[in-house]
């Protein structure tokens, strides 16, 4: 008969995380964006479940920050307690936002759930009806921090074991955009002889590898823009030959993107209409907070703006769409403009304007914003920026600049 064991790949549910830039919300909506990382927990729960999986896997950052709070605690324990009803194990590691030694009141959790005590990777064994079916490995996190390749620790210590399952959160080597906690290279991973990787750190789902599968799974809910679309958790089936993984989106709201050209709109009403009928036809199983970005060629889109009737279309569009079951809430829009200075060579006989974007191109954004994060308090709510935001900021202050000076 051939073996086979099923779980899930879970990781970085963030329970409690705090809401970034959405206290200005409707109160009905910031309560449930409040309540959002909680009910993906349920969501989780409640697949394991549906799937009758062995066991689940959650890889480091179940919450928020080292100094767990009491509701964080207790809801999961009770996830955790009705996945024992149903005989669910749960394999589960802290990461560097939940670290041991930051949480100085820590929960006890039942009998199912086996954590890994401390940095040196160590591992359980999955038994079904007496049989050994699966090693998992890994390791927590004891302090905010680990800097150092932890992958040569991984060894199969029982060959006789059918399944071997690698639990690691943290970061390739050469990724710029995350800080390197724990950092691996796709090929050592490769190297351990290893059925499954799960990892955690990085909120972005993405498959690096699938043969042997090295899985990033994502968080289980977005916490801000630039956490969009679907979040939730990998269903995986594991035989002596084969793979199966399913991704269950788990999300009890979805943040999602939108571009909406109004080019051809000249006037507000009819702005309005044609933003009324693009957003009817948004389709989603869940509540969706929206970022609505406007196209146009038109400066008139930034005279409405400066008009504050921008403000007052988007307050008529969300009026009505957040009664809905499924509602949906614009909370961040703007208007996109292209301009013509970009095209660079049109300047070239302007020698302020061309030292202006030369200067501009160059501008040092981070280090000129540096002092609002060593804020304490503004630490908190801010996300690093992005290069690709970085440049963002740059073009739409040069377009500031170079329209207010060519304007006619």
């Amino acid at each position: 008969m051939v073996k086979q064991i099923s779980f899930l790949h879970a990781a970085d549910l963030h329970l409690d995380s705090p809401c970034k830039g959405l206290s200005y919300t409707p109160s009905n909506i910031f309560e449930q964006i409040r309540e959002s990382t909680f009910q993906a927990l349920d969501h989780l729960v409640d697949a394991a479940i549906r799937k009758q999986v062995d066991f689940v896997l959650i890889t480091g950052d179940l919450f928020d920050n080292e100094r767990q709070s009491l509701k964080a605690q207790v809801r999961l324990k009770r996830a955790f307690e009705k996945l024992e009803e149903y005989h669910i194990n749960v394999y589960m590691s802290y990461g560097n936002h939940d670290y041991i030694k930051g949480n100085i009141h820590p929960v006890t959790y039942p009998s199912n759930v086996y954590i890994f005590p401390d940095e040196k990777v160590s591992n359980f064994t999955y038994i079904r009806n007496e049989e050994k079916l699966a090693a998992i490995y890994g390791f927590s996190y004891e302090n905010k921090a680990v800097l150092h390749n932890k992958v040569s620790e991984y060894e199969i210590k029982d060959e006789t074991i059918p399944f071997h399952i690698g639990m690691l959160h943290g970061s390739i080597q050469n990724n710029t955009e995350h800080d390197h906690y724990a950092p691996f290279q796709l090929s050592e991973l490769e190297g351990r002889n290893f059925h499954y990787w799960a990892l955690g750190h990085i909120h972005k789902r993405q498959i690096l590898k699938e043969d042997p599968p090295i899985v990033y799974s994502g968080n289980i809910q977005g916490r801000h823009r630039k956490e969009t679309g679907e979040k939730g958790c990998y269903h995986v089936i594991l035989t002596e030959n084969d793979v199966e993984m399913t991704f269950i989106p788990l999300q009890a709201i979805k943040f999602t993107s939108i571009k909406v050209d109004v080019d051809d709109c000249n006037d507000i009403f009819e702005l309005e209409k044609k933003l009324q009928t693009k957003l009817e036809q948004i389709s989603t199983e869940v509540p969706a907070l929206l970022e609505l970005t406007l196209l146009s060629t038109n400066e008139i889109v930034k005279q409405w703006y400066r008009e504050n009737l921008l403000d007052e279309v988007i307050e008529l569009i969300n009026e009505p769409a957040i009664v809905k079951h499924n509602w949906f809430y614009i909370y961040k829009y703007k208007g996109k403009i292209t301009s013509p200075f970009k095209s660079k060579n049109s300047y070239t006989g302007d020698p302020f304007t061309g030292e202006l974007l030369h200067q501009g191109d160059n501008f040092p954004v981070k280090s000129s914003i540096g002092e609002l994060y060593l804020q304490k308090k503004a630490r908190r709510y801010l996300e690093a920026l992005s290069t690709e935001e970085e440049e963002t900021i740059k073009q739409e202050a040069l377009e500031l600049v170079i329209n207010e000076l060519h304007r006619k």
